[in-house]
């Protein structure tokens, strides 16, 4: 297994204009693959924002073909890259609904992977008169993901699934040594959590982090944090993007994660397991 390959995490503002979003998102694809990034994360909803959460019935996929499925797989495939593909809108059981679908590519353009994003953004944000309610247009998901990549084990959750250490345990008990976590964190949120969340994820499974986020202004009148960043398992923030429109890569290193588990087990130290 190589010891060390570069992870690129991809930030944008991204509107209502697919085509647009998918031509910005390919520009900064190839900005990461220059700076010698082999597997990039993209944001949570990167394709598309519209104005109201039911636009994104529009835009839904059936699972395996579609524009934005076939955006990834050949940028992936054209790039030579592990492509993490934010999150696009698939079919859901129910027809009202989209589920919010974070795809995995390989180097050669194939699917490995599929999560479903599990925890529901259903907030009333203190102080403020901003709500939020993702359960009336998604529909979750029950699978948990972690697969073998050239970068280790690669774990996927979006967003608010940050929130739940309990999910990154489940993670843990199979094998994740990489994460990836596409995300759109409210201005708010993020300003008082986001690089909290993000780092205490890398120092309880010693695991690096790809935290790639929405970061600006959106036409629907959406302000997201931003501050996408590569976090290593001691907890160091390695690279970061404050605002608007960016890319960061960093190397990742199998022989310190494998020193720093060894060294300091707390992974095999734990007393409690959660079932999930």
């Amino acid at each position: 297994m190589t010891i060390k390959q570069k992870l690129g995490a991809v930030q944008m503002a991204t509107g209502p204009n697919v085509n647009a979003n998918l031509c910005e998102a390919e520009r900064l694809i190839k900005e990461a693959v220059d700076g010698g990034a082999k597997l990039v994360v993209l944001p949570e909803n990167f394709a598309f924002m519209g104005k109201h959460d039911q636009d994104q019935l529009a835009q839904r996929e059936p699972d395996g073909e579609g524009l934005l499925q076939t955006f990834l797989a050949r940028v992936a495939k054209q790039q030579r890259i592990w492509l993490v593909g934010g999150t696009i809108p698939l079919v859901a059981n129910d027809p009202s609904k989209v589920r919010a679908a974070c795809l995995v590519y390989n180097d050669r353009g194939e699917r490995v992977a599929r999560y479903d994003k599990i925890h529901l953004f259903d907030v009333t944000l203190p102080g403020v008169d901003e709500r939020y309610h993702e359960s009336a247009t998604i529909e979750p998901g029950e699978q948990i993901v972690v697969i073998d990549s050239p970068f280790g084990r690669l774990g996927v959750v979006v967003c608010y699934d940050l929130r739940f250490p309990e999910l990154f345990r489940t993670l843990l008990d199979a094998g994740v040594e990489v994460l990836a976590i596409p995300s759109a964190f409210t201005a708010i949120t993020g300003k008082a959590h986001w690089e909290t969340l993000v780092r205490a994820r890398a120092i309880e499974n010693l695991a690096y982090v790809v935290a790639a986020a929405q970061g600006g202004f959106h036409l629907n009148g959406r302000e997201t944090h931003g501050h996408s960043m590569i976090v290593d398992p001691w907890g160091t923030v390695l690279a970061q993007v404050p605002r608007g429109r960016g890319v960061i890569c960093c190397a990742v290193d199998r022989e310190f994660q494998e020193s720093i588990r060894r060294n300091f087990p707390t992974i095999h130290h734990r007393r409690l397991h959660c079932t999930f």
